[in-house]
């Protein structure tokens, strides 16, 4: 009810109390639409002046007996008598008359808003520009005095100095120097051309639904946000959700409460200033559920086009048409998202950075960005060839470019240091000296095996700040059957070692192995870097690589580097992040990279100048994985090396069979039979 129903009849509903009630048959008077109209001109003169000011304005215009009226047209004398302020104005109009004298109203209140809204800002404006100017004033008096005070002691050279600090302080900058060096537009966007193509195509339909954009952490989301904004020609407006852990931050607070506001979605509409806006929604996964409310199902009637055109908003009561604001989402991860949630977006994945695009990137905006932000000009630092690679591979370990531009940041302050102290510019930064700017190298490499090894096989793994190599080493030990797991193997990697012994225990006979050798020898597999915890299915075919390597005592090749998931019957299955794993494998100096065969696909997202320099080999089975990776079993010349109970070959042995028989065994249930020359596929 507004408050014109609430204040100005209560006295009408005092009555309607003390009446009998109504027989019967009776109809009670029907609400005509010129009510709602009257109704709707005094609720609009409320929210322009106010409530205490119409009462006392009806007070003095003698109009509060008509307020209170149960009559139209007394009602819209009393209205007249307000705006006109004339406490005599007589008589009310006729009934005839009322849809004329509503119309000249509403016209009224009408100038009356748009002269006050624009009163309002002229106030603002005035009060700024006062604010700004008395600031100015004091500033330059404090100038003149330090001048007049400093005047007798100061040198030429310190009176030059100054007179060009006074210069550059005189600068006003109309852009910053992080909006000006950021990408203006789709094609300037390096390293994400995947999800830059879906968006287009999302955005050419006529009706585009609203965007999921998730990735690692500083590979671009708010970046391409701004983009979309620019792009469609609308404004821009961010909202953070990360630890928003109450309702009412989306919906508001009721005006019942102590210190109520809007939520923040109409906070962030009345500030932007229009209905159709771009708004980022940042770090949606980062809501928290508790006793106040789960924030994401708020976000399903905002982010539903069946429901956000009557959004309403606890603090002002009424609905809000969200429909025409376009809505892109940004998380890290989809896991936290609710279901529900994702089924209203698109998604579309913003892969982590390879060291090629962030080269890029870095001569691109980085370099020129912190050398403004430090004061440099171009002339004043000079980065030699190689140092941006250097700080790339040998400082950083992230999935985007925020800690490279930290640490450029870095290289130009301590440059400008060394200016300021008196060395002659241009600073010059090499590879020699960027220990001086950085330190000493925070990561080194994980060099790959450089010969050919038994039971040594290169695998590769996805981490969020990008791929990895994942060396695996296998030895055979006299024991009981056991498999030894160590590395902080996960659950999921554990299961992908059982299945690869059960897939080997399946083809001892074609793999010339005893067939109880798992019950008189221990498998010990051990991945690396024990302190990092791994998982995943990817290293399936690498695990049972390694053990039938160290079974048979065959050597693997050095620079073959490979991914998958196998099965108890020895398919191999595919997997995700080709692209930053072969990256990674590149390198680390791998030259064949074997890969399920349903992943070949994913081979066009691959930078070209990488593409160039591989072999890849798509398999569908274990066989051909053993096929490319094992190198022909060597004649013995040293002293035989001690083999397991009852003849079971371990990794030392040297009296195995030949490579040709192997190949051939293992060759014969595919149907095809090679010798071992032609096993060896070239780089």
């Amino acid at each position: 009810m507004s408050f014109f129903n609430r204040f100005f009849h209560q006295d009408k509903q005092d009555r309607q109390k003390e009446r009998p009630e109504q027989e019967e048959g009776v109809q009670q008077p029907e609400v005509l639409p010129i009510d709602r109209e009257i109704d709707a001109l005094y609720q609009a003169l409320i929210d322009l002046i106010g409530a205490d000011s119409l009462v006392i304005q009806a007070g003095r215009m003698n109009a509060m007996d008509l307020l209170r009226s149960t009559g139209r047209c007394e009602r819209v004398l009393a209205l007249q008598r307000i705006l006109d302020e004339d406490p005599l104005l007589h008589p009310a109009p006729r009934e005839a008359e009322l849809p004329d004298v509503l119309q000249q109203l509403t016209e009224r209140i009408a100038e009356k808003r748009a002269r006050k809204d624009v009163e309002d800002r002229i106030e603002k404006k005035v009060n700024e520009k006062l604010e700004q100017e008395h600031q100015d004033y004091v500033d330059d008096i404090r100038k003149q005095v330090i001048k007049e005070e400093k005047q007798d002691a100061e040198t030429p050279q310190d009176a030059q100095k100054r007179e060009k600090l006074e210069k550059l302080d005189s600068i006003h900058l109309t852009q910053s120097v992080m909006e000006l060096l950021r990408p203006r537009d789709f094609s300037e966007i390096v390293g994400q051309e995947r999800a830059v193509k879906s968006l287009l195509a999302k955005l050419s339909s006529p009706y585009p639904q609203h965007l999921l954009l998730y990735g690692p952490p500083g590979v671009g989301k708010t970046s391409l946000a701004a983009s979309i904004a620019r792009a469609t020609g609308r404004k821009f407006i961010r909202a953070a959700l990360g630890g928003v852990r109450d309702e009412a931050e989306i919906r508001g607070h009721r005006r019942t409460y102590l210190g109520a506001m809007p939520g923040r979605i109409i906070e962030g509409i009345r500030n932007v200033g229009t209905r159709n806006p771009v708004f980022l929604l940042d770090e949606v996964d980062k809501l928290v559920t508790d006793y106040r409310g789960d924030p994401s199902a708020a976000l399903l009637e905002v982010l539903d086009p069946a429901q956000n055109k009557t959004f309403s908003d606890n603090y002002i009561d009424i609905p809000f048409d969200l429909s025409k604001v376009f809505w892109i989402v940004t998380a890290n991860s989809l896991g936290p998202i609710p279901r529900p949630l994702r089924d209203r977006m698109e998604i579309i994945e913003l892969s982590s950075y390879t060291e090629y695009e962030k080269l890029e990137i870095a001569k691109r905006y980085l370099v020129a960005r912190q050398r403004g932000q430090n004061g440099l000009a171009g002339k004043d630092i000079r980065l030699g060839a190689g140092v941006l690679q250097d700080i790339i591979e040998y400082y950083t370990r992230e999935s985007g470019v925020r800690e490279l531009e930290r640490l450029i940041g870095q290289v130009c302050r301590k440059a400008a240091r060394k200016i300021v102290e008196g060395e002659e510019p241009p600073i010059r930064v090499t590879r020699h000296n960027l220990t001086d700017f950085l330190g000493r190298k925070k990561f080194l490499e994980t060099k790959a095996e450089k010969k050919p090894q038994v039971g040594v096989v290169t695998g590769m793994a996805w981490t969020e700040i990008g791929g990895d190599i994942l060396p695996t080493e296998v030895t055979v030990l006299k024991g009981k059957g056991k498999l030894i797991l160590t590395g902080q193997l996960g659950d999921v990697m554990q299961e992908s070692a059982q299945a690869a012994l059960s897939y080997i225990r399946s083809r001892a006979e074609a793999l010339g192995l005893p067939e109880d050798f798992y019950e008189k020898d221990d498998i010990h597999i051990h991945l690396p870097e024990g302190a990092v915890p791994k998982d995943g299915p990817s290293a399936g075919i690498t695990m049972a690589t390694a053990m039938i390597s160290a079974l048979t005592g065959r050597k693997v090749r050095s620079d073959v580097a490979m991914t998958g998931e196998i099965t108890l019957r020895g398919n191999v299955l595919p997997i995700g992040g080709l692209k930053e794993k072969v990256i990674a494998a590149y390198r680390e100096g791998m030259k064949t990279i074997i890969l399920p065969k349903e992943n070949e696909r994913d081979i066009e997202e691959i930078p070209e100048n990488v593409r160039e320099k591989l072999t890849f080999v798509p398999v569908s089975h274990m066989d051909e994985v053993l096929k490319t990776a094992l190198l022909p079993k060597e004649t013995a010349k040293a002293a035989p090396a001690a083999k397991g109970p009852q003849g079971v070959q371990t990794a030392q042995d040297t009296k195995t069979v030949s490579s040709v028989e192997s190949t051939q065994s293992i060759n014969e249930e595919g149907g095809q039979s090679h010798d071992g020359a032609e096993d060896r596929p070239t780089a």
